[in-house]
């Protein structure tokens, strides 16, 4: 019997034996891969919360741009007189802060003050 009629057979040669440890050896290098990357919980977390920030980032651009576009809207469509009343209503508060705080601190304590006071009964 020679190697010819042995392979006839079935029986292997060395070459085809190496390729096939080599092919075993790739298939479970990945299979390792796999595993590894499932079992890392640091890394999964950290790729859905890069996810989430992208999705949070690409949201408040939305609604910034729907915001602005709202406001545009508004100034079109509000008579002039009262964009005109607007602007120096918020004019006046940005020029006289101190009576608005004022009354701002006296809103809080009132509303404490109620608060506790419904507690207490």
């Amino acid at each position: 019997m020679n190697d010819a009629s042995q392979n006839e057979l079935g029986t292997p040669t060395p070459e085809e034996l190496r390729e096939q440890v080599e092919r075993t050896r790739d298939e479970l290098g990945q299979t390792v891969e796999a595993l590894a990357g499932k079992a890392d919980v640091k890394a999964q977390v950290k790729e859905r919360v890069a996810t989430m920030k992208e999705q949070a980032a690409s949201a408040s651009a939305q609604l910034r741009e729907k915001s602005g576009q709202a406001v545009r809207l508004v100034r079109e469509k509000a008579p002039d007189p009262l964009v005109e009343k607007a602007g120096q209503g918020a004019e006046a508060a940005r020029a006289n802060r101190v009576p608005l705080l004022a009354g701002g601190a006296l809103l809080i304590a009132f509303l404490l003050v109620r608060r506790s006071r419904g507690r207490n009964r």
